[in-house]
């Protein structure tokens, strides 16, 4: 069919993979990344087994812009893909209330993420900011939006609803859920590697520097710890979580902090940070002798199993925990420490098998199936991506 360029963009980074559609499926061509967009922005790709293929680097004086990069890079995806580049597709992480499924992109479905970008003011610029570079070097290639929040329209009403005013609740203000493209990915994978429980009740644990869990049954969200926007729910890198809204409350009234001032301090100076005063980086925390850092994991691992305790009550019960993303496929010490407090729902784990991050980490005593399952949002942004421009699909 051809090749699809996926892209993840954030403030200073743009990850980026391609992969050919051979009938239906993405076969995995290249990926990379480049860093620190703004400054001094560094290229590097890989292809399908991890040999660099490219490198670059700028310098302040070249004033590399996102439009200029991205051009760069589609010049030289271009140069061996040639007319093979059939498309691009983005992870755009708010989609609202309307969008429950991928679509194509064009000004007007533009102009509407647009109006999303306040409930998720770290992402949805800079996604949206990709959407336009690549729309100005390349005018006339089909670029598709997959959302974080689709993956949760599923969700049962009452699971979405905030007891605020319902003339609020009409304006969209309810929860939405994130990590979408991840959970579908994880619940797609699961009915390939566990067809029979894949359909029973699961909490996938998607645990990065954002972080969250989400309830799967019979493959369909039903609950999420993420609400209405994505500072809700586990303790992350810098974003609080879950908060008490009176404590934001005090930060104005008695704080006299401005909106900007909480805003920052929310999403970047809380969270695992905020509490150890060492890093928002996992790695860097489970390295540390300071006790604040240890005191900021056993948090992180105590809101998990808390977080997991009340959608295994959504479920109606636990079949399968399953962890993702780069915490939850790396780290066994987060995993033990969580699944240690998740003991009284049956979850028991094999201490080897943890520590040598094997698939299954549960003992054949355990009620409670417990797998590491390595996500893949790219591939599954390909086959959205793909799906779409071979149904001819326009956007909603």
């Amino acid at each position: 069919m051809g090749e699809i360029l996926c892209l993840n963009a954030g403030s200073s980074s743009l990850k980026f993979a391609l992969f050919a559609i051979r009938d239906g499926e993405p076969i995995p061509a290249a990926s990379g990344k480049i860093e620190n967009i703004g400054l001094e922005p560094h290229l590097i790709a890989h292809d399908a087994k991890g040999k660099t293929i490219a490198e670059q680097r700028w310098t302040q004086s070249d004033n590399a812009t996102h439009e200029t990069l991205l051009g760069d890079l589609l010049d030289r995806i271009e140069a061996s893909a040639g007319p093979d580049l059939i498309g691009v597709g983005h992870r755009i992480v708010h989609g609202g209330i309307d969008f429950s499924e991928p679509v194509r992109l064009d000004d007007r479905v533009l102009a509407r993420l647009d109006a999303l970008c306040p409930l998720a003011p770290l992402h949805q610029p800079h996604n949206l900011a990709a959407v336009r570079a690549v729309q100005a070097v390349r005018p006339s290639l089909p670029q598709v939006a997959c959302f974080d929040t689709g993956f949760h329209h599923a969700i049962p009403a009452v699971a979405t609803r905030l007891a605020l005013p319902r003339a609020l609740e009409d304006e969209g203000v309810r929860r939405y859920g994130f990590h979408g493209i991840s959970y579908e990915y994880i619940a797609r994978k699961l009915g390939e590697i566990d067809p029979v429980l894949s359909g029973g009740r699961v909490i996938a644990a998607h645990l990065g520097n954002g972080a969250s869990l989400c309830a799967i049954k019979d493959g369909q969200s039903v609950d999420t710890t993420m609400g209405f926007t994505a500072l809700d729910g586990l303790v992350m890198g810098t974003r609080c979580g879950t908060l008490d809204p009176g404590a934001v409350l005090y930060l104005f009234q008695q704080k006299r902090m401005s909106a900007e001032q909480v805003e920052h301090l929310l999403y970047s100076e809380s969270g695992l940070l905020g509490v150890s005063g060492v890093s928002s980086d996992m790695r860097a925390l489970l390295a540390s002798d300071d006790p604040r850092a240890d005191e900021a994991i056993d948090l992180f691992a105590w809101q998990i199993a808390r977080q997991a305790g009340a959608l295994a009550s959504s479920l109606g019960g636990l079949d399968m925990l399953v962890f993702t993303a780069g915490i939850g496929e790396n780290s066994p010490e987060v995993r033990a420490r969580s699944c240690a407090r998740l003991a009284w729902l049956g979850v028991e784990i094999d201490a080897e098998a943890n520590d040598s991050n094997q698939s299954i980490i549960s003992t054949p005593a355990s009620r409670v199936t417990v797998r590491v399952v390595p996500t893949d949002e790219e591939r599954m942004i390909a086959i959205h991506t793909a799906d779409l421009l071979a149904a001819g699909k326009d956007a909603s």
